[in-house]
């Protein structure tokens, strides 16, 4: 029990099944952790230590007692009588979040190896930023400035200025305090563009992954842009807050050269990354 409870008894049993000798590491932050474990696998892989790295995050929460605690937490939407409209992330109506279990994982290596071995890239990460809001052990802040400053560092990071993003991943718990900070933040960093700037939160059509969440977000986003086309937000038929350009009913055909994913975790971790096309 004692193992199968430790947060690293998975990379653990990864790194004994296939053998694997090199550098490994568990990163725990609630929602966020996936998303932070790509930051910090390109942190990594810039001090060129390590040829290739596999990160990402699974989670497997549909069990009694993950249930009870996201149910202590206030997170959970109680719409049980309709569940395919219970997730619904920015609506005015909105109630908690739908958990559901996954996993997302990349493999992650320099530019230069991979064009050793021939293989063609499906992005960049080229921006990484976290900031924690440190009001509340449960809570994140009303006014979002700590996401906000997250933003901007991953954006100087990445070198890139607000016209440049063309796509914007939400985090998207569906509870007031979270989704409206959020939209607060993004507001506060791209101004009177935010008006234009395609966003949607994809984990609306398959629950909240929780700590897997991030990653899976980050894939989502590489597969619009390689397609050119952006997915929805489920259940967005009335907006709490108007004057964004929300993608929903229908995924729309868009052009995207870099996207910015947002990921967030309880007591207001939050996670930034910029991938380039």
């Amino acid at each position: 029990m004692a193992s199968a409870w430790f947060p690293a008894a998975p990379q653990g049993q990864v790194s004994i099944y296939y053998g694997i000798k090199g550098f490994s590491k568990t990163i725990v932050a609630d929602r966020a952790s996936s998303l932070m474990a790509l930051g910090y696998a390109r942190k990594v892989l810039n001090k060129n230590k390590l040829n290739m790295i596999l990160a990402g995050g699974m989670e497997a929460p549909v069990t009694p007692y993950a249930l009870l605690c996201c149910n202590t937490y206030g997170a959970l939407s109680r719409n049980n009588s309709n569940p395919q409209e219970a997730y619904r992330p920015f609506n005015k109506k909105r109630d908690g979040c739908v958990i559901g279990e996954g996993a997302g994982i990349v493999v992650m290596e320099s530019v230069g190896r991979a064009a050793k071995r021939g293989v063609k890239p499906l992005a960049y990460i080229c921006g990484y930023a976290t900031t924690c809001d440190g009001i509340s052990r449960i809570d994140c802040a009303t006014d979002g400035r700590q996401l906000a400053r997250a933003i901007t560092l991953a954006l100087s990071d990445a070198q890139a200025n607000t016209d440049e993003i063309d796509y914007i991943s939400l985090d998207g718990l569906a509870l007031d305090l979270w989704d409206n900070s959020e939209l607060t933040a993004i507001k506060n960093i791209f101004k009177e563009r935010i008006k234009d700037i395609p966003i949607s939160c994809p984990k609306s059509m398959f629950g909240n992954l929780l700590g897997a969440s991030g990653a899976v977000d980050m894939i989502t986003a590489i597969l619009a842009m390689e397609h050119s086309l952006i997915p929805v937000t489920l259940n967005l038929d009335e907006p709490g807050v108007k004057g964004f350009n929300y993608i929903t009913k229908e995924a729309r055909e868009h052009k995207i050269g870099k996207a910015l994913v947002i990921s967030r975790g309880r007591g207001g971790i939050n996670s930034v990354l910029v991938i380039e096309k």
